[in-house]
């Protein structure tokens, strides 16, 4: 049962991630659970039962990993003209 229940979630934030082009971070929030917790069920349990899945959500992964230099940058770029960090 818990099984069961671990691979509904994985499976949920997967969908979740690249129906948005969600971060890692920004799921999390969405979810309610921690960011460690997100990045094992969609890395690590989501490639183990639904590989095609899996390799969807990694491409959105990869995207907003090499994407995440310019939003650093930005927020920065935030933070120094005094505007919300939250946008």
């Amino acid at each position: 049962m818990a099984n069961t229940y671990i691979e509904e979630r994985a499976v949920e934030l997967a969908r979740y991630v690249i129906e948005n082009k969600s971060t890692v971070r920004e799921t999390a929030k969405r979810f309610y659970i921690s960011k460690s917790t997100v990045h094992k069920d969609i890395v690590e349990r989501l490639k183990v039962f639904d590989r095609n899945l899996y390799l969807d959500v990694k491409r959105v992964l990869d995207e907003n990993k090499a994407e995440r230099h310019l939003r650093g940058g930005m927020a920065t770029r935030r933070k120094y003209r005094g505007e919300d960090s939250n946008k």
